[in-house]
């Protein structure tokens, strides 16, 4: 607040002082009186001038105040709004981190589920492959296997047909009959034709012992057979580098050896198709783990 102007605070008193003088008789001249009069007539001026400065700079002082007061609230205000904006950019930061590790780990699931994909439709084809192959041999074989000199099924995950020794073989004997020899032969030429894959001849025998010069055990006689139906197939026309021959005795029975009909079951011949292993799953990683990789 502006203090009165100082003139007219010291010539004030003076000059009320002088006037009351005069009213009460005091001698002074005319003129003396009139510049006092013009005097305090022009202090009082100045005085009401100063006053009604004064009032209005109280007023401006008072709004500038409730000014002040209406900015710190704002500033308040603003301060909470950025407290909360800067919250929010961190809530958001975290989502946003979280949403790009979900997105690396989806694309990461999206690309296994491509190559588990890709591995079950290369495992597909090659089972439809083999699948293939599977019903080529029953076709080549529909005749045999339907007049029932040939039986076909999958054993321990290998295709195999079946042929009975008792149509091919006589009692303890290892020579081929005639019939025999025709069915082997037949065969033979039939499988000669899948000239990529490969063939075991498989001889079985029931628990029967046998025990002569040529045959001491079932052991014996098995094997035999075995060879001998690999030749006659061979001699038909089936590669020698694509069939091979082993034996089982009684040591794996394809029925109960306690009646004839079971034992008769189990006196037989199996050619199976033997898998090819580059077909398996894996196959190209256990290549690697033994042989090393290729040059």
């Amino acid at each position: 607040m502006t203090a009165l102007r100082p003139r007219v605070r010291a010539l004030l008193p003076a000059l009320v002082l002088t006037l009351v003088s005069l009213e009460l008789g005091a001698c002074v001249s005319a003129k003396e009186y009139d510049e006092l009069a013009a005097d305090l007539a022009k202090a009082r001026d100045e005085l009401t001038a100063a006053r009604a400065e004064s009032k209005d700079l109280s007023v401006a002082l008072q709004e500038a105040e409730t000014a002040a007061q209406l900015l710190g609230a704002n500033i308040a205000d603003l301060e909470d709004q950025l407290r909360t904006a800067e919250v929010r950019a961190q809530e958001a930061e975290t989502e946003l981190a979280g949403v790009l590790k979900d997105k690396s780990n989806l694309s990461a699931s999206v690309e296994e589920m491509q190559q588990a994909l890709a591995e079950l439709q290369r495992l597909r084809a090659a089972a439809e492959v083999r699948a293939g192959m599977y019903r080529s041999v029953l076709n080549k074989f529909k005749t045999l296997i339907d007049n029932g000199t040939l039986k076909a099924k999958i054993v321990d995950g290998r295709m195999v047909l079946e042929l009975r020794t008792d149509i091919l073989f006589d009692s303890g004997k290892a020579k081929l009959s005639d019939e025999g020899a025709a069915t082997v032969g037949e065969v033979g030429k039939l499988l000669a034709e899948l000239s990529d894959r490969r063939f075991q001849v498989e001889g079985h025998t029931d628990n029967v012992p046998i025990k002569t010069k040529a045959f001491p055990s079932n052991w014996e006689l098995a094997s035999a057979r075995a060879i001998t139906v690999v030749n006659e197939m061979i001699a038909a026309g089936m590669p020698a580098t694509n069939i091979s021959a082993a034996a089982y005795a009684d040591t794996r029975p394809a029925a109960s050896n306690a009646t004839d009909e079971g034992r008769a079951q189990n006196r037989r011949i199996e050619i199976v198709l033997i898998p090819d292993l580059s077909d398996l799953p894996g196959a190209e990683d256990i290549e690697k783990m033994f042989n090393g990789p290729r040059s």
